[in-house]
């Protein structure tokens, strides 16, 4: 038996129709999409374009202030500089300079007393070493004998055996007296005391020369203090 298609069940009698009106719509949602994008792109440059546009209309030109040049001070106008001008007929006062001669006041030099200043003496050298040296009266041996007699020994060195040699300094003046003894070499400060004691106590020397004239003569003597 001849099996029989009817027309409706027919497929491929509409298959062409169904391609072409898929093709149809697949040009129009292409050309709807072009269009839109094309539309967003116009719109977003002219939003750029205005953005470009209100930024330059709010740009400010910077300008510099102009530096004000201070003009310099006037110059001083000195007293000397200005003149005065009067009539031949007005009076002038002249300004008189008094005299430093007129303000002197002379003095009369007899009415003047005098006081006459004595220059202060210089002291006079001391000499060390002379070609005649100072001498006790009497010699050495006069010297010696009269520090025997004159010695008292301190008792307190007595009862603690002191005992020893005291070098005694001192200056012949040129008159031969004995002035600024002192102690030069120590041996306890009660025979140091009786030394000067006795030292000073002595007469004058005969009294040292320098070529032929009496000069001040430094001269040392010792004391000795012996305990028998």
């Amino acid at each position: 038996m001849e099996i029989k298609k009817s027309e409706r069940a027919d497929l491929e009698r509409g298959k062409s129709t169904s391609l072409l009106i898929g093709f149809v719509m697949a040009l129009s949602v292409m050309f709807v999409a072009l269009e839109w994008t094309q539309r967003e792109v116009e719109d977003n440059s002219e939003i750029y374009m205005s953005k470009d546009v209100s930024l330059n209309e709010e740009m400010v030109p910077i300008t510099l202030p102009e530096k004000k040049t201070v003009p310099p001070p006037p110059a001083a106008v000195s007293q000397a500089d200005i003149l005065e001008i009067v009539d031949d007929d007005a009076e002038i006062e002249e300004d008189i300079m008094a005299s430093t001669e007129d303000q002197v006041e002379w003095v009369d030099l007899d009415e003047i007393d005098y006081v006459e200043v004595e220059p202060e003496p210089e002291e006079e050298e001391i000499f060390m070493v002379v070609e005649e040296s100072p001498e006790f009266p009497g010699g050495v041996q006069a010297l010696l004998e009269y520090l025997r007699k004159n010695i008292k020994y301190p008792q307190i060195c007595k009862d603690n055996n002191i005992q020893g040699r005291v070098l005694i300094s001192f200056v012949v003046n040129k008159d031969g007296a004995i002035v600024d003894p002192e102690v030069i070499k120590s041996v306890h400060p009660s025979l140091d005391k009786e030394a000067l004691r006795v030292i000073s106590g002595m007469p004058n020397w005969k009294p040292g020369a320098q070529r032929g004239k009496p000069v001040r003569v430094k001269y040392t003597v010792p004391v000795n203090f012996r305990l028998n």
